[in-house]
């Protein structure tokens, strides 16, 4: 038998191996505010700080590989970060399931963590049938996880439905997270569907 994956989610994973120390040094300074079940930075454009400007530019050769290599848009469209905060999530805390719109593309770093840190995403739409599974795997689970380690970046559709669960261990987790849009010309001309963002 031959079995294609047709339509994928892509997830993009990319390793950061400079050091992080000073930018966990700048971020764990930064003032905080109550979230749905952590917490999170108050400013919501940390990328754009000077303390994070390495960081920056790497996630952002990431961003434009990912996209080159997912949607490898004709008329040369790139994306930019916009909003992107800091997430603090401590021993017994969680962050809620969510997606994040106005956003076609979403991040996260993770600059500090636990070593069974994990990040959930689940399958959207409705299931008219289920059939248990004697086996779970990509294509009958209703959710998936990756393991979350400092310095490894994850992209994902920002419509992608995901969450952290509770953490175990005795390690504040510490990420950045991003959504991003696009910049240029969307869409034909010629099919009346052309669209020109200019950031």
């Amino acid at each position: 038998m031959q079995l294609n994956n047709l339509f994928p989610i892509p997830i993009g994973f990319f390793e950061y191996t400079s050091s992080l120390a000073s930018e966990l040094d700048y971020v764990t300074n930064l003032e905080q505010r109550n979230n749905q079940g952590n917490t999170t930075s108050v400013d919501n454009y940390v990328l754009k700080d000077y303390h994070l400007k390495d960081l920056s530019d790497w996630i952002d050769s990431c961003i434009s590989q990912y996209f080159t290599a997912t949607a490898n848009p004709k008329y040369g469209v790139q994306l930019y970060t916009t909003q992107s905060w800091i997430n603090f999530t401590k021993q017994g805390q969680y962050h809620h399931k969510h997606e994040h719109p106005n956003s076609l593309v979403s991040g996260v770093f993770y600059l500090q963590t636990n070593p069974d840190d994990k990040i959930y995403f689940y399958r959207s739409g409705y299931q008219q049938i289920k059939f248990p599974p004697q086996e779970w795997n990509e294509y009958n689970s209703e959710s998936w996880w990756y393991e979350a380690q400092a310095g490894k970046l994850i992209l994902f559709p920002s419509s992608l439905t995901h969450q952290v669960p509770t953490v175990g261990g005795t390690t504040t987790r510490i990420s950045l997270s991003f959504n991003t849009f696009a910049s240029g010309t969307i869409g034909e001309n010629q099919e009346l569907t052309e669209l020109i963002v200019e950031h």
